[in-house]
Parts: structure tokens; sequence; C-alpha cells
């Protein structure tokens, strides 16, 4: 049994692409708050999701039919719905517990859905969109954009505009950029730097730490997230472990604007390290 309390999330992210389990990859995240998580048994629950939207789907279906019953399934059968009274409630992202609760935000709502519908032959991609994460069908010719967190509607471009307006609160142009296939290392690094806005709004550092600690194992040349860890190290006065994470960020970031004043911080804690040995 490894005592590495990141063994399961190393695992599932560290391999190429394509070869990512992201369901799993997901569920990993939630481990910290639920060590006693059984990967295998919500994995299965999303087997069981698949096998009800095959049992809706013709022998002979198209792209529309399997997304109408996947619809149908997901939201109507089984009554997942997007979290707007609790939107940052850290539950909605961690997706052990969408599956039991059936709400979550829209990248967590996404994530099960593309897992659903890979289990039922259909694949889609996820969509960084800003602001509000969408999944997407591309075949030859055609496109389909699906928002799972508002029951699966199909999103034309003026709807699309529209929603971008709206959460920008001005006019705001639809880029074709917006639309583009989201990796899923990407999409675990969004659901994560989610977590991490919601721990430092409520100042709880060790659970922040344990997001910082993934991301990195993601991304280990994330500038932004190793000075960030820094940060989190000093509020729990682990000062030579501050020390490190700021050295190596400007290592990788000489030139940052903040430059200055994570050198500053490093002149103190060194001198912090010296007072308490």
């Amino acid at each position: 049994m490894s005592t590495d309390p990141y063994y399961e999330f190393r695992q599932a992210v560290d391999r190429s692409e394509d070869k990512i389990d992201l369901g799993r990859a997901a569920l990993t995240i939630a481990q910290t708050e639920y060590p006693d998580l059984e990967l295998t048994d919500f994995l299965s629950r999303i087997d069981q999701l698949a096998v009800d939207v095959t049992r809706h789907c013709p022998a002979d279906t198209d792209v529309y039919r399997t997304v109408a019953a996947i619809n149908y399934v997901l939201f109507n059968q089984h009554g997942f719905h997007g979290n707007r009274e609790d939107y940052y409630d850290p539950k909605n992202s961690f997706l052990n517990q969408v599956i039991e609760r059936k709400t979550g935000i829209p990248i967590t709502l996404s994530v099960l859905y593309m897992e659903v519908a890979q289990r039922a032959g259909l694949a889609l991609h996820g969509v960084g969109f800003p602001g509000h994460f969408l999944v997407k069908y591309a075949g030859e010719g055609d496109e389909m954009i699906i928002d799972p967190f508002n029951q699966g509607e199909i999103k034309s471009r003026k709807d699309l505009g529209k929603m971008l307006s709206g959460l920008h609160g001005r006019k705001v142009a639809l880029e074709e950029e917006f639309l583009q296939p989201t990796g899923k290392k990407q999409i675990l690094q969004r659901i994560l730097a989610n977590l991490k806005a919601i721990y430092a709004r409520s100042s709880d550092w060790i659970r922040n730490l344990a997001v910082l600690d993934r991301l990195i194992i993601l991304d280990p040349g994330s500038a932004q997230d190793i000075r960030d860890r820094g940060a989190v190290y000093l509020q729990l006065d682990c000062f030579v472990q501050a020390r490190e994470d700021f050295e190596r960020y400007l290592r990788l970031a000489p030139n940052a604007d903040d430059a200055g004043q994570v050198r500053e911080q490093i002149i103190r804690l060194a001198k912090e390290v010296t007072r308490i040995h």
C-alpha cells in the first residue's frame, strides 16, 4: 500500500492525453477529502448510466438520438442538475459528490456527460468556454455544442454570443478559440483551479495545499502554482518549504513582475529560519 497521498492521482495523470481515463482522474481529486473513496464503485455507476442510455438508443442510432438519450437518462430519469443555489460549494468539484448528490457545476457535469457518452459510443470533447464549461461533438462537417449545466441544451452560435455577453456584463465577440477542444489535463487543471480559488477565499490553507500539490503534479513547470504554494506554506509557518518554492519560482520566472518582492520574501524567510534554529 503506497504512503503517497497522491498515488492514485499520479497514476491517473502520468501518461499521454489519449491514455488518461478522465473519469478516474477526476475522482482521484476527491481522495484528499474522502480518503476511503472507492473509485471502482463510482466508475461502475457511470458505466450503469451508459447502459441506461444504450437502452434508449436504437441499433442504427445517430448522434442526435444518442444526445437525446443521454439527456433523458441524466436529467429526466436520474435528475442531475446544475447547482445554482450553492455554486461555490467545493462538493460541486468532486465527481463522487456530483454523482451522489446529482448536482454540480458546468465542468464536473460536463465530465460526467462526456464519460457517459464515451461509454455509449459517442466521442465528445470538453470546451473551455470563458466562464462556463461546455461539451462539443465534432463530426464530418457537423458540430454540436451541449450545455450539461442546463439540462443538455444544444447551443447555437447566437446562444453562445448571448451567454458570453451575459457572463461579462457587456457585449463580447464570440471568438473561434472559445470553442476549441480542451485537453484532459486542462480539464483537471480547471477543476483544481476552481477548488484553489474556493479554499483561498475561505483561508483553508491545508486543503489549498493539497490542491496546489496536485496542480504541480499535473504541470511541474507551473511557476504561478509553485509561487502560490510557497505563499500557502508561509501561511502555515512552513518556512523552509516556502523558501524552497519561492526559490524554484524565481528559477522558472526570473523576470516575473513580482520577482523583486519574492526575493525580499526569501531574505526574510532565511532570517526567520536562522532565528528558529
